[in-house]
C-alpha cells in the first residue's frame, strides 16, 4: 500500500506570546519565524511518532500536552552554543543505541528532547 503521508507538514500548539516564543525558537534552533517567511527546510531523516501514557513525567511536567524532539547532527556542539546563549539546559544527558539524547526548556518551560541519531558508519 503507498503511503498515505509523506512526513510531518507542521507542529502547531499554544503559547503565552506567540511571537516572542517564536523568535526564541529562530534564534536557538534555526526555525523559520512568521517574520521569515515560515517554511522551515529540513534534512530528510528519521521521525517517531509516539502517543505516551497520559500520566507520563517524561514531558517533565504534567501540563506539558506535547514534546517536540528535534533531530541535530552535533548534539555537543549545539549545547555548547546554547549554554553560551543563555538557554536553560537539563544536566541529565542519555546515550542509546540509536543515538545521544538531551534536553532543553523553551522561555515557556516547554521541554524540548534533542537527538543526535547514531550514524550507521560510525
Amino acid at each position: 500500500m503507498a503511503s498515505r503521508i509523506s512526513g510531518i507538514g507542521g507542529i502547531f500548539f499554544r503559547s503565552k506570546n506567540q511571537e516572542a516564543l517564536a523568535d526564541w525558537y529562530e534564534k536557538h534552533f534555526g526555525i523559520n519565524s512568521m517574520k521569515t517567511g515560515y517554511i522551515w527546510d529540513q534534512e530528510a531523516g528519521p521521525t517517531v511518532f509516539s502517543p505516551f501514557a497520559q500520566n507520563t513525567d517524561y514531558f517533565g511536567n504534567d501540563q506539558q500536552q506535547f514534546m517536540l524532539n528535534f533531530r541535530v547532527n552535533n548534539l555537543d556542539e549545539l549545547l555548547a552554543l546554547l549554554r553560551e546563549e543563555g538557554v536553560k539546559i537539563d544536566e541529565k544527558t542519555q546515550n542509546e543505541s540509536y543515538g545521544k539524547f538531551a534536553w532543553v526548556y523553551d522561555p515557556e518551560g516547554n521541554k524540548i528532547e534533542l537527538w543526535e541519531p547514531l550514524n550507521p558508519e560510525d
